[in-house]
């Protein structure tokens, strides 16, 4: 048990974690080993010894009165002296006082040798994954870069990243990608979970509309640096998406910024994206402003914003050309879908041609009374 300081300082430089962590981990295997191998009832305490660079373990014994009920449990009982015994080691003592015995493990020979090796190697290990496992949900949302390691019948991806390997489930694959051992992908940190069976599990994603906008990120400077926001984006995963932005400074024209010359930052992330089109929105708080825009490249006449009883926006009714309706629906509905994904609201479309037809019959109507009228001047 010598120089167990020393031991700790060694484990933290070569997990990578803090000494004052590991050397609470260590107290805790030195405690729960005296439970195992002495007595489960007993209160034990793990303290330092600075000059033997060591830890003994204290029992705690609590002073209570000769008549008390805890006396007469013999699983707890050793736990507690009852006060008139207490009072032959030192006539001061009172109730609720706490006695101290030290415990040599090293007396218990092999049996606490061994068990303090498997309570030092389990939470030790515990403390790596709780370090493993906090570094990537701080990632959830971000850029990962791995190899494949795995792909199974499933066609689940089991790809490593850094020291531990996460998995690109099928259906957070873009459609029509193939991936084979040795491939090296982005993707996005989705989901990260730990249980006591299965570890840490991290889930990956290249559907999500997080993956998009961290790609934007790295490929824009003006995104990184806080210059260009995005404020809200819709996939559908291989074949559209669209960006709402906005810039925070006068001088950066945010859609302009995020295409980049001749499209060339915009290709690139569309190129990641296994071709999907991507539409650059200029973001407005003002709604029927920012409908009218996500319904792009349809030219809308008329948007009128319904609310519900909490005055949140559900539904957005756009009036419309005809000839700008298969436009703003999009082949397969994939426009209207994205906009409504992107505006969180319902949207309904109605044709003007019968507003315009009524205005033509007029006109037509003016015109030949205006003409009779002439006649009848002349006449």
């Amino acid at each position: 048990m010598e120089k167990i300081l020393d031991i700790a300082e060694a484990i933290a430089n070569e997990k990578g974690l803090q000494p004052e962590k590991v050397l609470e981990a260590l107290k805790t295997a030195f405690v729960q080993t005296a439970k195992r191998v002495i007595n489960p009832n007993f209160a034990y305490e793990a303290q330092i010894d600075d000059k033997t660079r060591s830890i003994k373990i204290i029992q705690t014994i609590t002073v209570v009165e000769d008549n008390d009920v805890k006396l007469q449990d013999p699983e707890i009982a050793p736990a507690y002296m009852a006060i008139s015994d207490a009072r032959t080691y030192d006539d001061q003592v009172e109730l609720g006082d706490q006695l101290q015995e030290e415990h040599d493990l090293e007396s218990y020979g092999r049996t606490a040798a061994s068990q303090l090796h498997r309570e030092i190697e389990y939470h030790i290990q515990r403390m790596v994954e709780d370090e493993v496992f906090s570094k990537y949900k701080s990632k959830v949302g971000t850029i990962v870069n791995g190899r494949v390691t795995r792909v199974d019948n499933n066609n689940a991806t089991y790809i490593e990243v850094d020291e531990i390997r996460a998995v690109l489930p099928m259906k957070s694959r873009i459609k029509g990608e193939v991936f084979k051992v040795g491939d090296v992908l982005k993707a996005v940190v989705r989901r990260v979970n730990m249980d006591k069976d299965n570890g840490i599990q991290i889930e990956l994603s290249r559907t999500s509309p997080k993956f998009l906008e961290a790609l934007l990120e790295l490929e824009v400077p003006e995104i990184e640096d806080g210059s260009v926001v995005i404020e809200k984006s819709a996939r559908i995963p291989g074949e559209r998406a669209k960006i709402a932005i906005y810039s925070t400074h006068p001088q950066v024209d945010a859609v302009g910024a995020t295409v980049g010359v001749k499209g060339v930052r915009i290709n690139a992330v569309s190129e990641e994206l296994i071709g999907e089109n991507i539409d650059c929105i200029e973001y407005t708080n003002i709604p029927e402003l920012f409908v009218a825009r996500s319904m792009s490249p349809a030219i809308i006449s008329h948007v009128e914003i319904e609310q519900d009883e909490e005055g949140k926006n559900v539904k957005a009714i756009i009036t419309l050309p005809s000839d700008q309706k298969s436009k703003a629906i999009g082949k397969s509905g994939i426009n209207i879908r994205l906009a409504s994904m992107l505006t969180g609201m319902e949207i309904e479309l109605i044709e003007n041609d019968s507003m315009a037809a009524k205005d033509t019959t007029s006109e037509v109507q003016e015109d030949k009374d205006g003409v009779d009228a002439l006649e009848a001047l002349f006449n």
